[in-house]
């Protein structure tokens, strides 16, 4: 399942062995060069400063209720897990960077991301778009797979148009099924002149 950062952002952490919340998601922390959440800023009366940082590799599940975890001792310090303190280093933030295209096509700004729940690995961006284009597409939803480079400044995505007319194909989609509502010929006919159900002739 996808779920928004924006989502993730205020959910409870829950502890099993406390059989309830022991503090909220802060912030992410995102990994640019696998493009992934690989830890979570955690804050609350029950989490120490100095020991607030939340590996995904220790979350048992995410849910409606929130994140899930065995107990408080799966928050580490910063400097405990190497790769956590590397990427906290580099102030990394996917959220407000800049998208163009490898052509110099400015795309707008990252306002938001979505993330698969079991690996927490980013599959999409959601760009709000600059004011000149926003009125024909106010924002783009742009697949990892579009995604060329990352920098510390900005995403560089593929082609513009190819992205639009993808987006394009999917709001055109029309579903192969049977819609059990709309009313049939025989419904729309006339009460006295009913069309008369195929039976076999005598």
């Amino acid at each position: 399942m996808l779920v928004t950062s924006s989502r993730l952002i205020g959910a409870s952490v829950l502890s099993v062995q406390a059989g309830g919340p022991i503090g909220q998601i802060i912030k992410p922390i995102v990994e640019p060069d696998s493009l992934k959440i690989i830890a979570f800023i955690v804050g609350g009366p029950l989490v120490s400063k100095s020991t607030n940082i939340l590996d995904v590799t220790s979350i048992r599940e995410y849910s409606n209720y929130g994140i899930i975890i065995d107990n408080l001792d799966e928050l580490v310090a910063e400097s405990d897990v190497v790769k956590i303190q590397k990427t906290i280093a580099l102030n990394f933030e996917l959220t407000g960077l800049k998208v163009e295209t490898k052509k110099g096509s400015k795309l707008g700004h990252v306002i938001d991301f979505t993330v698969t729940d079991n690996d927490f690995m980013v599959q999409q961006i959601i760009v709000k778009r600059p004011a000149i284009k926003s009125f024909i597409d106010p924002e783009l939803t742009i697949s990892r797979n579009e995604i060329i480079e990352i920098t510390d400044y900005k995403i560089i995505v593929k082609d513009e148009e190819k992205i639009l007319k993808q987006r394009a194909e999917k709001e055109d989609f029309i579903p192969n099924f049977v819609n059990p509502f709309r009313k049939t010929e025989q419904d729309l006919a006339p009460a006295d002149t009913k069309i008369p159900a195929d039976t076999d002739t005598l």
